[in-house]
């Protein structure tokens, strides 16, 4: 904490103590205003303008430093004053007063609580940006829940001041009638308890109730006005229209089928969308080769002298595409069938929130549905660097038609995509040039895994160039060529043919979103809310096409809460969790990440522990000849929950599901060190990392008094 903050806190403090060592609460009570009522208003009929500056300053100083004695002096403000006069002048001094503990706790306490419960802290920090006012309107209007409190905790928030300040004041209003009108019959009072009856505690509640009811009014109100062109049909052929078969889609479907709602997935390409035709399905199955390839060229680290492979390009990736073939049926049109679900092979498009057009080989049709859910997904981003049309260029999408193998290999890109296809290439024998524009392979991770990532990549060949800004791409004397810029001077690089991987974009274009009215979030893809709906609320997406995550797990999670919000909204609504999402990029060493790294914790000012175990102290590591690695676990400063984990080396996609796990059900690290592990496993790394934390924060305190306990027992 910083001398200014301790400064004030020590202030805040020393005023505090005063009031109650001097006894002054005694003065804030009624018996003490009844005793005192013919002076005080003597004294403001004798000078008035002090006597509301006095009364002021008073009530401001209790209610900002949070003291007991508000209610009395707001009866006093209606004995003193009057009705009018002592409802204007309380309204503004607790105003002020709440304002001045608001900024002070927002002052001491806030960041110290962002660092502590940073992630808590965001998602109330949304909330209150949407709906603060209203809420802090509600809890004004509710004389039960006590005032102070609620200064307190909005400092801690991320509303505005003035937001704070107008909302109280006129939240209060009602209250401080009450309490106004009471002083001014304070002879008839006996007790403060008379003041609030159980009859107007539940008019209150009721008041506060109110504005929830009337926002919840203004959001029908509003859903409905979206539909006012789009008449709804009497009845409907569909429960849920399902628009794309990739995981969002069918994960939809299967969900909508099993709880027996009809449902119609609609895939005008291939079902199973990127992940199993362009993605993680054949992407795995080329590094699988590229790898035993790999572990080939390096027989002599497992004891064998010599050892050559004898391979075709061309087979390797008919491999590639058996691979798909084998896994195709489980995503296939008739298991779908088989579980319920009408699969049509066709191309949709919305003409209305209640119906959808589709256009098989043979007939267009319009079916009508309750909800449509769009899982319509992405595709590679084509950058519009000068000349690359004249290039023919490969994307994640039709790099799988190769059949021979490029001599060399530009790839543009250094995200997970780029790296995991850049490396593969390389180990089967392209000399690969990998080009990146940010300043490290893998930007999202720390830096430490960019290191090891970067250096692995050169020792096996791959010309990696950071920092290099792709400008134009020609073709001279029969060569292609890119231009980049790197540190202001220009640099030629020379290929064979180009692997474009700087993204993907969202499918948002040619299935009726625009004549609709489906809204778009500034990055191009479908905007949905916490529930996965869009502006329209019977419409959902899931997916790459919304985002914010471009994970099949992270679709197929969404698609749950698409399918029981599309299905039982009406009743309860379900907000999508965010809140442990996992992935990995599958390299070599794999990268995988959980939670928060510390380049977010840092960004986003959370407080946070690192404890590390290598990878190369591990039995079976080093038998296995992967002696390389870490994992690392980010915790709060001085307990063991786990607040992000990241982990580099052999199988590390397989032993982050630990830690998902962990931090899924609030787990801490104590949990998994008390937790037997199989000897010899690289999982036992998971262990050995809490070990290391449980050592960090070992209690030496109790440790020398032990060891002084057995110093005793030795004699």
């Amino acid at each position: 904490m910083t001398s200014s903050r301790l400064a004030l806190l020590a202030f805040i403090a020393a005023l505090i103590a005063a009031f109650f060592i001097f006894d002054l609460q005694n003065y804030l009570t009624l018996e003490a205003l009844k005793a005192q009522q013919t002076a005080i208003e003597t004294y403001r009929s004798n000078h008035p303008g002090m006597a509301v500056a006095i009364y002021a300053l008073i009530y401001i100083a209790v209610t900002g430093l949070s003291l007991p004695g508000a209610a009395i002096l707001t009866l006093a403000g209606g004995a003193v004053f009057g009705l009018l006069w002592g409802t204007v002048i309380v309204s503004f001094a607790s105003s002020i007063g709440a304002t001045l503990a608001f900024l002070a706790a927002r002052f001491l306490f806030r960041d110290a609580v962002k660092a502590r419960f940073g992630e808590r802290l965001q998602a109330i920090d949304a909330g209150v940006a949407k709906e603060g006012a209203l809420y802090l309107f509600t809890l004004r209007l509710v004389p039960v829940f006590p005032f102070f409190v609620i200064n307190l905790a909005m400092g801690l928030t991320n509303l505005k001041t003035q937001t704070f300040y107008w909302v109280s004041q006129v939240g209060m209003l009602a209250g401080t009638l009450v309490y106004v009108n009471a002083g001014t019959q304070l002879g008839q009072l006996e007790s403060l308890s008379g003041i609030l009856s159980p009859g107007l505690i539940g008019s209150f509640v009721l008041l506060g109730i109110f504005p929830l009811i009337a926002n919840k009014i203004v959001d029908t109100l509003k859903a409905d006005k979206i539909y006012v062109n789009w008449p709804k049909p009497a009845r409907f052929d569909n429960n849920i229209v399902v628009i794309g078969g990739g995981s969002g889609g069918l994960v939809t479907s299967y969900i909508a089928a099993a709880v027996k709602a009809k449902v119609t997935l609609i895939e005008k390409h291939k079902m199973g969308g990127d992940c199993l035709n362009t993605g993680c399905v054949p992407s795995k199955a080329l590094i699988r080769s590229a790898k035993l390839l790999s572990h080939i060229q390096r027989s002599a680290d497992f004891g064998i002298k010599k050892a050559d492979a004898e391979f075709d390009f061309a087979e390797v990736m008919n491999r590639v595409q058996a691979v798909i073939k084998t896994v195709e049926p489980h995503d296939s049109v008739q298991r779908y069938s088989d579980l319920g679900v009408n699969v049509i092979e066709g191309e949709a498009k919305i003409l209305s929130p209640w119906e959808v057009q589709v256009t098989t080989d043979s007939e267009t049709r319009t079916m009508t549905t309750r909800t449509i859910v769009i899982a319509a997904g992405a595709r590679p981003l084509v950058p519009p660097i000068p000349g690359i049309e004249d290039i023919d260029y490969l994307t994640s999408d039709n790099i799988w038609a190769l059949h021979e193998l490029p001599k060399r290999l530009l790839v543009l890109g250094g995200g997970p995509i780029g790296c995991e296809l850049a490396q593969s290439f390389a180990r089967f024998g392209s000399k690969v040039t990998q080009v990146e524009m940010l300043p490290r392979l893998l930007i999202r991770e720390d830096t430490d895994v960019s290191d090891i990532v970067m250096a692995k990549f050169r020792q096996e060949g791959i010309d990696v160039l950071v920092e290099h800004t792709a400008k134009q791409f020609i073709i001279e004397n029969g060569e292609k060529i890119l231009i980049a810029e790197h540190q202001d001077q220009e640099v030629r690089i020379a290929f064979d043919q180009v692997l474009l991987s700087i993204g993907r974009i969202a499918n948002t274009q040619g299935y009726g979103l625009e004549e609709v009215g489906v809204e778009l979030s500034p990055k191009r893809t479908i905007a949905i809310n916490d529930f996965q709906e869009t502006n329209y609320p019977n419409i959902f997406a899931v997916g790459d096409v919304s985002g914010p995550f471009q994970f099949t797990h992270t679709a197929a999670h969404q698609a749950w809460y698409a399918a029981v919000n599309a299905l039982f909204g009406g009743f309860k609504k379900f907000k999508t969790d965010y809140s442990v999402i996992p992935w990995a990029t599958f390299i070599e060493p794999e990268v995988a990440r959980v939670g928060l790294n510390e380049q977010d914790a840092k960004e986003q000012n959370i407080a946070y522990e690192v404890s590390t175990y290598h990878l190369d102290d591990l039995d079976r590591a080093i038998t296995d000849g992967e002696a390389h690695g870490f994992v690392k676990v980010l915790t709060q400063p001085g307990k063991d929950k786990i607040l992000g984990v990241t982990i580099v080396g052999e199988h590390a996609g397989d032993l982050l599901a630990e830690f998902v796990l962990a931090m899924k059900h609030g787990l801490g690290l104590n949990k998994i060190l008390g937790t037997i592990h199989i000897y010899p496993t690289m999982a036992e790394a998971n262990k050995y990392v809490a070990g290391v934390w449980k050592r960090n924060h070992a209690p030496q305190g109790l440790l020398r008094c032990v060891k002084k306990f057995h110093d005793w027992r030795r004699g």
